[in-house]
């Protein structure tokens, strides 16, 4: 049994998912499978990924999409390792990722869930950027809350964040239902049972793209909702906070989607007292403001220039 269960998801990664596996082959530390589910691609992922041989790989194709909550649960299902290392198919480990982890898994030993920094690559090979996270302390390894460590952005990303097998169990894997931000629903629930072994060293790579599953999901029905937390989050502040700023966040892109009953459900969960002046201005702010921000959003991205949600 293999201590780490690489799990790597695959959509359309045919120019990517080439480097994806050989920067998890050239790991430091080798005890370690790989599990790759293609979600139906359409494009040469299969063919790419038949160039690269290994005994460490097991290989499943869905037949049909089905959505990358169920890919990244197959892979699951098939790993037989302690670890489960989630890894995109167009994202890249350091070669010390694993080794890293290790670390914080010996450093941590009541620890179930370990991630390290990001570092988000531009897809036109702009200057690259590290992920900012909204805990204050200064320390190479740290033992965080996951809700309070990500106001700025999430702690916790498919491609730099391994969990003990076991907790599944407890929490559940990916819900299908939700067609985008799945991984945020996840996070949500690993947050509220259980703390994050942290390193604040980059050992992993975000391929940054203006075109993906995400953005092309234009609706906020299919984005979690977060009904399921409104109970708990009554007694938990730091997850208090944490929804209502992924609230904001949808009631921005449900203005900019022009669906107004969505965006004032998601206005009524908010507490102001969680957001920001500027926050609340654009809370306030009517539909045709936001589009024109949203504009001036995407020239800055093709400029280099991309801005947070909160």
């Amino acid at each position: 049994m293999p201590k780490f269960s690489v799990v790597i998801s695959v959509y359309n990664k045919g120019d990517f998912i080439k480097n994806t596996l050989q920067s998890v082959l050239a790991q430091s530390v080798e005890d370690y499978e790989i599990i790759i589910v293609n979600d139906a691609s359409s494009d040469h992922s299969e063919k790419t990924i038949q160039t690269v041989v290994s005994d460490k790989i097991t290989y499943h194709a869905f037949s049909e999409n089905k959505g990358a909550a169920a890919t990244r649960n197959k892979g699951i299902a098939l790993a037989s390792g302690t670890y489960i290392a989630l890894l995109d198919g167009d994202d890249i480990w350091d070669i010390e990722y694993l080794e890293e982890i290790n670390t914080l898994i010996e450093k941590f030993p009541d620890h179930q869930v370990f991630a390290t920094a990001i570092t988000i690559e531009e897809h036109d090979g702009k200057r690259p950027s590290q992920y900012t996270f909204s805990n204050p302390e200064n320390a190479a390894h740290l033992s965080l809350n996951y809700f309070e460590s990500s106001y700025k952005n999430t702690l916790l990303t498919s491609s730099s964040t391994v969990i003990k097998k076991t907790i599944f169990d407890h929490i559940g894997t990916y819900d299908t239902s939700i067609k985008s931000g799945q991984d945020t629903d996840l996070w949500i629930r690993v947050g509220i049972h259980y703390p994050i072994a942290f390193s604040t060293r980059s050992c992993a790579s975000y391929t940054y793209a203006p075109i993906s599953l995400y953005k092309s999901i234009r609706s906020v029905k299919h984005r979690p909702n977060f009904v399921a937390y409104e109970t708990i989050e009554k007694e938990n502040k730091a997850l208090k906070k944490f929804l209502d700023l992924n609230r904001f966040s949808l009631v921005i892109r449900a203005k900019h989607w022009n669906e107004p009953k969505e965006a004032q459900f998601f206005i009524d969960r908010i507490d102001p007292k969680s957001l920001s002046k500027k926050q609340l201005k654009l809370l306030n702010a009517p539909a045709f403001i936001i589009k024109l921000l949203f504009g001036i959003k995407r020239i800055l991205e093709k400029l280099g220039i991309r801005l947070g949600v909160y």
